[in-house]
């Protein structure tokens, strides 16, 4: 009988964007006669927990950044690169634990720098590869291809061609062993009759998600229709109606699908995972980027471009506006993108 290859794949603990994305991947991996061993803290870690309940588990603590209200996020980041390379460092000392411990003969790391090994092959998972900051881009770009150049391969959700995430995903200047894997999501299309009004969903760091949460909730508390608002909590089992709003604390993602599907509107955040999702699905959406947050900032001006997706910004989000607004969408036609996995997956079957 064939022995089983371990792999490890460990998505970044910020917001759940990261994890839900690798449940495809995770997924391939399996089918293709790997054991999956998942690494990640936090609410990825719970997230993960639920969809997976068979899988090894490793708690692999975060870079432990700290979001501020007001200050800009690049500015914020910048101040604490010190920790992030600190963190980057603990996490490469720790992977060497883990691949000896667990036989690792494989490591796809979804946006942690730190895992990579010259011993095994190693994948960098990002769509972040022209970084948008209005500062300290150069250096940003540098520190950024500097440690994903560290790592075997590079994979980009994305289309080759006329990719969904803009110059984020299509630099001029391309890293080495990039290949671009198509969009990811774990959801699946299906025909379904609509039951809510409104579905929004939250999700983010703190503490910008509860703030969302809070604008939303007195909103939408006094929509006439039927409204769903998911507070993105995997970590809690919460649930409450007021008047015609019902606010759950999370999802599966068999649930979560149906639910966007049964939804005549989403309001939610412009997060690329969230954007591969909608895309997949064909749903209308109003993007509302998390304040301060360039990557979600550009991803929301450059898809109103096309009349797909309509934004607002957080502090001026007016529920009105947006059902306006949300007349004038035209559904993003999804491509399906065929990949070679079993190209791909040759890195770890030599």
């Amino acid at each position: 009988m064939k022995v089983q290859k371990n792999l490890l794949v460990a998505p970044l603990n910020w917001g759940i964007g990261h994890a839900t994305r690798c449940i495809p991947i995770i997924e391939i991996l399996k089918e293709n006669g790997f054991n999956v061993i998942i690494a990640t803290s936090g609410r990825s870690l719970d997230l993960l927990l639920k969809e997976f309940p068979n899988n090894e588990f490793i708690k692999l603590e975060d870079y432990n950044v700290k979001y501020h209200s007001y200050l800009p996020m690049s500015i914020n980041m910048f101040i604490q690169i010190p920790k992030i390379l600190l963190g980057i460092h603990k996490e490469r000392k720790h992977l060497k634990s883990i691949i000896k411990d667990f036989k690792i003969e494989g490591v796809i790391s979804d946006n942690r720098y730190g895992l990579y090994s010259k011993e095994i092959p190693s994948i960098f998972i990002t769509h972040q590869l022209g970084i948008q900051t209005p500062i300290f881009k150069n250096i940003i770009k540098k520190i950024n291809y500097l440690f994903i150049n560290k790592f075997t391969q590079c994979w980009i959700p994305d289309y080759k061609e006329n990719g969904l995430a803009g110059k984020l995903s299509h630099p001029k200047e391309k890293i080495k062993n990039h290949i671009y894997i198509g969009p990811l999501s774990r959801f699946k299309r299906t025909i379904q009759e609509t039951k809510f009004d409104i579905l929004a969903i939250v999700s983010g760091p703190e503490p910008q998600r509860s703030i969302f949460e809070k604008i939303l909730i007195k909103k939408l508390r006094l929509h006439k229709k039927k409204v769903l608002l998911l507070q993105g909590k995997p970590d809690t089992d919460f649930s409450k109606k007021i008047n015609n709003l019902t606010i759950r604390s999370h999802m599966s993602s068999e649930d979560l699908n149906t639910m966007i599907l049964q939804s005549n509107l989403i309001i939610c955040r412009s997060g690329y995972s969230t954007i591969m999702d909608l895309v997949k699905l064909q749903k209308n959406a109003i993007l509302v980027p998390t304040p301060g947050q360039t990557e979600q900032e550009y991803l929301a001006q450059f898809l109103s471009k096309s009349k797909h997706f309509q934004f607002q910004n957080q502090k001026e989000f007016n529920l009105s506006t947006a059902q306006i607004q949300s007349n004038n969408f035209v559904a993003m036609n999804y491509q399906d993108y065929i990949t070679n996995w079993d190209d791909i997956l040759k890195i770890f079957k030599k």
